[in-house]
């Protein structure tokens, strides 16, 4: 049944550096749409959600934001030009009456809105300018990335918060977890195309893998009518020259079909090689305590590690987990216990603050100029586990192309970042491997392959991470760092160790949402309400039915494309009543839900 739309985006053209992005593009996003925006690293995602926000301007096309519709985007580089701190940047556009939202979302996604927009760190801006949307609280809310920087918690309270929200959403992530728990539509930008599917994250695999399938088939049969109109071109054209022009000419059009016809991108081919094994006892850990800046890191803190573990560190930020990383491999000393580690250890460090890549360096000089990828005497080559390898070469298996070789490393996207810190890694050898927030800006393609080179590692992981998903399909072991020096040892990934805590999972929360009242009331009398509270909650699912009908009536008469120009007045007046009805059923809602949360603590 049509609706009004919140945003309505209708023939869109796009070219960046000369290269079309999109093209002829048309895009709806309807009342309380829950949009998973998915793609490629470079695929167009976020440039699409800047065209949506009309930060963008397309070279052709039009975005209609319906009158008193609100659009809100959240900023990834937040300009606080002007603003003391951070809470007076995320309290800009509020009334006075309304700076309580921006205390509340401080603490949620735990940034400090005292904290001078100066010594800000990057994180804490993007939390800031995540907290300014979602206390405006607009009705399309357009996120980029928006669990990037946050801890578990932090994102558990972001999900149970959009999982609540009337607002419509359209919602760019890696985080699996997050993206099957909230969204109920998918939007595919897969070489320029946008398509779209109405159904949630959790489909979406299923859903691109058919097309690919059907993709292939097609360019499968292309290529065998190609090859055999070929054949009888050069085996009988001369005979018939004339009368078969034609066909010549067909042949013609499907080779140039074919060559039109962009060819999908790759996955990067990552491999990981294990150097010489370890001892069977990688690291131990026995009666660990340490403090720093007056706080607990850990206290009395037991570990075995061995060889082949996979083992995930969880927790908030700033409880310790890195400085928990570096005691385990000898870089910091302990306060108290002691580390013993194992022989012959090789190991190689993915640094979530990407400290290893220079970014006035170029890709090239980034790879040559490290001194254990040097190859003597060769300027254009690296030294890739143990063989040499032209450096635009080996820069191609991470999808980099050749004109990116020469540019800078601080023009590439966290991604891409990602990808060039992963080629450092992965060309030398190592028996113990310790990523700190691998998962940042990769794509779900880039997640699925990191993923199973892990599985086939042989050696050792040490992994920090706040995907759940991630964790899920990695981790043998997981230590939980819950502050004051508590860590504790669980077997498993994530969903293990919320299962031995016994708590029900933040995924499972984040799902969770307030059923739809039901026609008639069952049981036994609710407690805690008076007469008239009982009266008033047995007549409100009527009264929501009764709404609900209304509302599509009327949405069913204003998707009639031609009633605005034969009939204005009616048009308005079903708009003003469509209004009204909507707000009076969100009160009604509302009620019911405090009604029967009054029931239930009676």
């Amino acid at each position: 049944m049509a609706r009004i739309p919140l945003l309505q985006m209708s023939g869109i053209s796009l070219t960046f550096g000369g290269e079309p992005v999109f093209s002829d593009l048309d895009l709806v996003v309807q009342p309380s749409d829950r949009v998973a925006l998915v793609g490629r690293n470079g695929s167009g995602k976020s440039t699409l959600m800047k065209v949506m926000a009309g930060l963008v301007e397309p070279d052709a096309g039009e975005v209609v934001i319906p009158p008193g519709k609100s659009v809100g985007y959240m900023e990834q580089d937040p300009v606080m030009t002007g603003f003391a701190t951070l809470g007076d940047y995320a309290a800009s556009g509020l009334e006075p009456g309304e700076l309580y939202k921006v205390e509340r979302a401080g603490e949620g996604l735990k940034f400090d809105p005292a904290r001078p927009v100066e010594t800000a760190s990057g994180g804490e801006r993007r939390r800031a300018a995540l907290a300014k949307l979602m206390a405006e609280a607009p009705d399309l809310m357009l996120l980029d990335e928006p669990t990037n920087h946050l801890d578990i918690e932090a994102i558990g309270w972001l999900e149970r918060e959009l999982g609540a929200t009337r607002a419509a959403f359209v919602l760019i992530s890696h985080d699996r977890a997050f993206l099957r728990a909230l969204t109920r539509a998918t939007l595919w930008i897969d070489r320029g195309v946008v398509r779209r599917q109405e159904k949630g994250f959790e489909a979406f695999e299923a859903w691109r893998d058919k097309i690919w399938e059907e993709e292939d088939q097609q360019r499968h049969k292309l290529d065998r009518l190609i090859k055999s109109e070929a054949r009888w071109a050069v085996e009988g054209i001369s005979a018939r020259r004339k009368r078969n022009q034609g066909r010549v000419r067909a042949l013609q059009a499907l080779r140039a079909e074919r060559a039109a016809q962009i060819k999908r991108q790759g996955s990067a081919a990552m491999s990981l090689e294990s150097g010489p094994k370890s001892g069977r006892k990688v690291i131990e850990a026995v009666g660990l305590s340490k403090s720093f800046d007056g706080k607990q890191i850990v206290r009395n803190f037991d570990l075995l590690v061995q060889r082949g573990d996979r083992v995930a560190f969880v927790g908030p930020n700033g409880v310790g987990k890195t400085t928990l990383l570096k005691m385990l491999l000898g870089e910091v000393a302990p306060d108290a216990g002691e580390v013993r580690l194992g022989t012959n250890l090789e190991v190689a460090v993915f640094d979530q603050t990407r400290a290893q890549l220079d970014p006035e360096m170029t890709l090239w000089d980034s790879l040559t100029g490290d001194p254990e990828m040097r190859v003597s005497g060769k300027a254009d080559q690296v030294m890739v586990r143990g063989q040499p390898k032209h450096v635009v070469g080996y820069l191609k298996e991470f999808l980099f192309d050749e004109r990116q070789a020469r540019a800078a490393v601080k023009s590439l996207s966290g991604g891409e970042k990602a990808r060039l810190l992963l080629a450092k890694l992965m060309a030398k050898p190592s028996n113990l491997l310790v990523l700190d927030e691998p998962t940042n800006d990769l794509d779900i393609e880039t997640l699925d392959l990191l993923q199973e080179l892990l599985d086939e590692y042989d050696g050792t992981v040490l992994l920090v991470s706040h995907d759940r998903d991630f964790l899920d399909r990695v981790a043998t072991t997981t230590i939980a760092m819950e502050g004051n020096g508590r860590a504790t040892v669980y077997a498993g990934g994530w969903s293990d160790y919320i299962a031995q805590r016994g708590e029900v999972s933040q995924e499972k929360i984040g799902k969770s949402k307030p059923s739809k009242p039901k026609v008639k009331q069952e049981g036994k009398p609710k407690q805690g309400l008076s007469f008239s509270e009982k009266h008033r909650l047995e007549k409100l699912p009527a009264e929501i039915e009764r709404l609900e009908a209304e509302i599509a009536k009327l949405e069913e008469l204003m998707s009639d494309p031609e009633l605005f120009t034969r009939e204005p007045v009616k048009f308005q007046k079903a708009t003003e009543a469509l209004v009204e009805r909507q707000q009076k059923l969100a009160a009604a809602e509302e009620e019911w839900l405090m009604l029967e949360e009054k029931a239930e603590a009676g």
